[in-house]
């Protein structure tokens, strides 16, 4: 098997990676294009002794930490507008190797030692640099949040999730014309959307609407993520898999918000 056939199926979740740590489809994309021209153009230094998933990610994190990828995000792409600012900001009070630690551990289940490896520190550095990361997230501000989610058992799942992070909870709704109704009845600060909907409507097509009236990050939750992360149309920024856990959801949260404007004092 040719090592492009090995890491293809590891791409969406990169992807997934990607826009998570830069809160955009477009940058973190464009990493992901970045990490996968590197490898074409010296398949040599792709890392042999490893699993591929773990090169895979090991070869981004060499992108992501170069200076000279450091100003992607300023070449005029629409989402990213106003998000350098807002990242800075942040990064005041949370320092980015902080933040891949979390993403690697809780989004992408990474262990501690194969985080340790990909961002090149030692495992126990990993579990100081995690824990720094979630007392960021106690002081994050807290926001009102929208669920869209059909099923009850997963929905109330979500609330107690939300509730415990400290969110205050606006309403959940179990299809497109209820959600747009309770986002414009009382306007959230955060959205957590299901892409399947109880009447065959679509989470997807209520962000649009929502979206249509306001600004307002939102997270995606799918069972089927591959869908959602092939980089080739306007796809989510953030993006939970079911099913999903506790603390996926908290990274995913703190991501979101780490990223909003309307999150940042003075912002």
């Amino acid at each position: 098997m040719s090592l492009g056939q090995q890491l293809a199926p590891h791409l969406p979740f990169l992807r997934r990676y990607g826009r998570a740590l830069t809160g955009s489809q477009s940058h973190g994309d464009k990493y992901v294009r970045a990490t996968l021209e590197a490898i074409v153009a010296a398949p040599d230094e792709f890392p042999k002794d490893v699993d591929p998933r773990l090169g895979l990610y090991r070869m981004f994190q060499a992108i992501w930490s170069s200076a000279n990828y450091d100003e992607m995000g300023d070449e005029g792409v629409g989402d990213t507008d106003g998000h350098a600012a807002v990242a800075r900001a942040r990064m005041s009070r949370m320092t980015p190797l902080s933040r891949q630690a979390l993403l690697l551990t809780a989004m992408e289940g990474f262990t501690p030692e194969d985080a340790a490896y990909l961002i090149d520190v030692d495992a126990n550095e990993v579990e100081e640099l995690v824990a720094a990361a979630l007392a960021e997230i106690e002081g994050q501000t807290r926001a009102r949040v929208l669920i869209i989610e059909d099923e009850p058992i997963i929905a109330m799942d979500i609330e107690t999730i939300v509730r415990d992070l400290g969110h205050d909870v606006t309403g959940v709704a179990v299809t497109r014309d209820e959600a747009v109704a309770l986002a414009m009845e009382e306007r959230p600060g955060l959205v957590l959307a299901d892409i399947q909907l109880a009447d065959d409507s679509s989470g997807i097509d209520a962000v649009k609407d929502i979206l249509a009236e306001f600004e307002v990050p939102v997270i995606f939750i799918t069972a089927f993520p591959e869908r959602l992360l092939t980089g080739e149309r306007p796809e989510p920024t953030f993006l939970i898999t079911k099913p999903f856990q506790r603390s996926t959801v908290k990274a995913a949260i703190s991501q979101a918000l780490f990223f909003d404007q309307t999150t940042v004092p003075g912002a």
